[in-house]
């Protein structure tokens, strides 16, 4: 992680623990990271965002806060009409890491899960992801948020769509 120049990079977090938030923002500050703005729960992370200040590249939040939790604030940065960047990486931090609460929170559009207990390693490696591999965005009906596809997944079934070197564009392959 050594390679890697977060200077620039500016971070909102969201966390309600004190002890918590204050472990988060000295690692991001060990990684490098340029400008950490720490908020103790999504209500207050709403507002930065609102107040328009700083430009926002990556989010990280905590998942279960009160009064406003990490989900409520998620949905309000992917879905809402005020929302200044809908797109921006969002990072999840939780304990909760049962498969339909990871389901839960892939559905609302996060890019990220940060499991706890962390380390600077984990957080860094998060980090890194977001940098290396970015999703592209799906606007549906029912969805906005990241491609939750990882993986390429080789088809072979019925209108497989291939690339042909007969051809500029795609060819359909009826099975």
């Amino acid at each position: 992680m050594s390679d890697y120049d977060f200077d620039r990079v500016n971070v909102l977090l969201a966390e309600d623990s004190p002890f918590i938030r204050s472990l988060l923002v000295n690692s991001l500050k060990v990684l490098g990271v340029g400008n950490v703005f720490a908020v103790e729960h999504g209500g207050d992370a709403i507002h930065f965002l609102q107040r328009g200040v700083q430009q926002i590249d990556i989010v990280i939040s905590n998942w279960d806060m009160h009064p406003i939790d990490g989900m409520m604030f998620l949905r309000w940065v992917r879905r809402h009409k005020d929302s200044p960047d809908r797109f921006v990486p969002f990072v999840m931090i939780t304990s909760y890491t049962e498969p339909e609460r990871i389901v839960q929170a892939r559905e609302m559009g996060v890019s990220e899960i940060l499991a706890k207990p962390f380390t600077i390693k984990n957080i860094g490696e998060k980090l890194i992801s977001l940098i290396e591999r970015p999703r592209q965005f799906v606007h549906t009906k029912e969805f906005f948020g990241p491609d939750r596809r990882r993986r390429k997944i080789e088809y072979g079934g019925p209108e497989r769509r291939v690339l042909t070197d007969k051809s500029e564009g795609v060819e359909i392959i009826r099975g």
